[in-house]
């Protein structure tokens, strides 16, 4: 897991582009905790449905330190192709959970016009369970294969200097 991360950044024109905008490292650091919070909040913000995500995610640096392009990328997870099944899972979990008939549902643009305030209430029922479900498992199930990682290669390591 960690392998994927080792690589570091290190070039003049990266380091003037950080310079030149005022982009502080920390937001770009690779650690397991910038990382669980990175997909934390990309996978949290990611399945709602709301346009300009990325801004959300942008907006949180005020409030919490976290790797910036993870979290950004992990909302694309929400993307113009994936978005009409996860909306439509979300919706029919909500009226599941609501204990709402739901309708009968076309994937089309005509269809989510013609019903749009009739789903909008189990539509964001079924956000919320899916963004606070899947987000905290997502953050624990990538630290626990850090901490293994981390473990393993350090168990590693010194069966190595032993021998």
């Amino acid at each position: 897991m960690r392998k994927v991360f080792k690589r570091t950044l290190t070039s003049s024109k990266f380091d003037s582009f950080l310079e030149k905008y005022s982009i502080s490292k920390e937001y770009l650091f690779i650690n397991r905790k910038m990382v669980t919070r990175a997909l934390f909040i990309g996978v949290f913000i990611g399945v709602i449905p709301m346009p300009f995500q990325m801004f959300l995610v942008l907006g949180m640096i005020f409030f919490m330190k976290f790797n910036v392009p993870i979290a950004l990328s992990m909302v694309w997870l929400s993307n113009p192709l994936t978005i009409p099944f996860m909306y439509y899972i979300e919706y029919m979990t909500g009226s599941y959970i609501l204990g709402m008939e739901h309708a009968s549902v076309t994937l089309s643009l005509e269809w989510f016009e013609k019903h749009f305030t009739r789903i909008m209430l189990p539509l964001y029922v079924g956000t919320l369970f899916y963004a606070v479900s899947l987000a905290p498992l997502v953050y624990y199930v990538v630290d626990r294969l850090w901490i293994y990682s981390v473990r393993k290669e350090r168990k590693k390591s010194q069966e190595k200097r032993a021998s």
